[in-house]
């Protein structure tokens, strides 16, 4: 029997439909859908499961479900929709929290139902009333990315409504101050209608001008990243590590306390206590910046390990896409992706079902080009309003055993800045943040080191690499000590390894959940290593003296090591005092 292609008209044109097949949990085949392009959405079912065009042979076509397709069966109607996977931006996304399919969680029932409205059509966001306040005079000329006016916003983040991408032209009715819904046309330019809602496909990039030269950048308040592995604003970067290493712990500080305007976090496949962690942090924390909440500045993509698999897929997409969105604002954003790995499983899973030719790992062979294609969607770069403004991403690597030679650790090393490698050892002897020195890096330093020595900070080059010089050094002698014993070596070994202790306990490790020591500005970091180097120093040039290196190691050396503890989050001037008392101290050993 042949399959019945149902085609008629509706109120909003053709409708097409053809059946399904076959079912294999997210994978489903369908048939008879006339003019199906690759990534429409397909409604599928009397629940209408939302799912993705992945391939096509002749009549054929094979989907990924994004929903849970329990109940699903042979020969049920599917309806192409003509449309790809979509989010509705506009005012509300700030403190929110949206499933993978950019669909408010915040909202939703307790149980989460495969018929659930799409972004597009969710009737909470869709009739909520939002006040626009209009900028340009009508009459004026306006070009993609222009402002053409502001919504409130709860935070510091004023909400801007702009031309739409491929929009210009002459200005030629403008909605008065007042109260609009999602949908409201807030503009016409010439005989374009732009609304206060803008849809927008996940996958596709919003377009730029250009990217500018040379690099800025992100501060994120943890010493070890801003000291020694800078990320600069615009570039990727990856936190890979094994269980109980503190990836997590880690990724929630960035958002914290990173100088970025707005926050995407993706929680992709990640546990739901660590997600709801996230959102009590943030809601509870006090912005410095405005003395609001972190939340009114966050937006999270939640898209737990219980949620539907190919939804973690999409999860990312809908991230980069929000921080996208406010980045064509004037905006600097930083997404953070918990974790790729899991993203990845998600490919893997779906290609075995779909009998693709596994690669390493049983992972698909384009995991690479995936990878690729998601971080390459961060960048500094000049918005078509003219503003330049970043996309930051920094994805976590969850490696089962802790095993670096995966394939989703090696590829991704491939298409980032800077890598944060998480060491076991470090995390099990209670040093955190656990970012190892000998397997970390960051591609940017050198740029970095300019942009610094241009704005002031004229020692950050040297700072720097005289303390990744004294780490390497102190980690040979430490392994040489342990074979001849720390007192059988000459007393200016015993300084570096005496400094390289210091260095490590009292500037690179930092306590998250330290009023004084959870966030550390630019200004502390670099005092607190100047410090240690003084003291490092100090200590050399007292063994040149003759004094005994028992004699220095026996010392107390508690101002330095408490030092981050005891002095404010930006107390510079505190720690250069005490850096002051300790050389002196030294300086009575003679």
């Amino acid at each position: 029997m042949g399959v019945q292609v149902t085609e008629h008209s509706g109120a909003s044109g053709t409708v097409r439909v053809g059946s399904v097949v076959r079912v294999n949990g997210p994978l489903v085949e369908v048939r008879g859908i006339t003019g199906l392009s690759m990534l429409e959405l397909v409604a599928l079912g009397p629940q209408r499961i939302t799912a993705a065009t992945v391939a096509i042979s002749g009549d054929r076509a094979t989907l990924q479900a994004y929903e849970y397709t329990g109940g699903l069966r042979v020969g049920d109607d599917a309806e192409g929709t003509g449309r790809q996977l979509s989010g509705l931006f506009g005012p509300g996304l700030l403190g929110q929290v949206f499933d993978g399919l950019m669909r408010p969680l915040s909202s939703a029932s307790t149980w989460l139902t495969p018929d659930r409205a799409p972004a597009t059509e969710d009737a909470g966001t869709l009739e909520r009333v939002w006040q626009f306040l209009p900028v340009p005079s009508v009459g004026a000329t306006v070009a993609a990315g222009d402002v053409l006016g502001t919504v409130p916003a709860a935070g510091s983040v004023e909400h801007r409504i702009l031309v739409p991408p491929g929009v210009g032209g002459h200005l030629t009715w403008l909605a008065p101050a007042g109260g609009l819904r999602m949908q409201d046309v807030v503009a016409r330019v010439d005989d374009h209608e732009v609304h206060l809602g803008e849809p927008w496909p996940v996958r596709v990039p919003r377009p730029f001008r250009d990217r500018p030269a040379g690099a800025v950048p992100l501060h994120t308040g943890q010493r070890v990243l801003d000291l020694l592995y800078p990320v600069a604003r615009g570039a990727a970067a990856a936190v890979p590590g094994g269980f109980g290493t503190g990836k997590t712990v880690l990724l929630q500080q960035i958002a914290k306390w990173s100088d970025a305007d707005v926050i995407v976090y993706v929680g992709c496949g990640e546990r739901g206590n660590e997600m709801a962690d996230v959102l009590d942090g943030l809601s509870s924390l006090v912005d410095d910046r405005t003395g609001g909440r972190l939340i009114d500045r966050t937006v999270i993509i939640a898209n737990t390990s219980n949620m539907p698999m190919m939804a973690r897929e999409a999860s990312i997409y809908t991230g980069v896409s929000v921080a996208e969105y406010y980045r064509d604002m004037g905006y600097d954003v930083v997404v953070i992706a918990d974790s790729t790995s899991r993203w990845a499983e998600a490919l893997r899973e779906f290609a075995n079902r779909n009998g693709d030719l596994p690669a390493e790992d049983g992972y698909p062979a384009d995991l690479a080009s995936e990878l690729a294609a998601f971080y390459e969607r961060a960048g500094r770069v000049t918005t078509l309003g003219g503003a330049e403004a970043s996309v930051t991403i920094i994805g976590a690597v969850s490696p089962p055993g802790g095993d670096l030679t995966e394939p989703v650790t090696t590829d991704t090393q491939r298409f980032i800045r800077s890598l944060w490698l998480l060491d076991r050892d470090l995390a099990y002897s209670r040093h955190y943040p656990a970012v190892s020195w000998t397997g970390s890096f960051a591609r940017d330093a050198v740029a970095i080191g300019t942009w610094h020595v241009l704005n002031g900070d004229a020692g950050w080059p040297a700072r720097r690499a005289r303390a990744t010089a004294l780490l390497a050094e102190a980690d040979r002698l430490g392994a040489l000590a342990e074979i001849v014993g720390p007192t059988s070596l000459p007393g200016h070994e015993r300084m570096v390894l005496l400094g390289g202790h210091l260095l490590r306990d009292g500037v690179l490790m930092q306590n998250a959940l330290s009023d004084n020591d959870g966030f550390c500005s630019a200004a502390k970091g670099a005092a607190l290593l100047d410090m240690v180097l003084a003291v490092v120093d100090a200590c050399e040039r007292l063994v040149a003296d003759g004094v005994a290196a028992t004699t220095i190691e026996q010392a107390d050396h508690g101002l330095v090591l408490r030092a981050r503890e005891e002095t404010g989050p930006a107390d510079t001037e505190g720690v250069r005092e005490r850096a002051a008392e300790a050389v002196r101290l030294l300086e009575e050993l003679r």
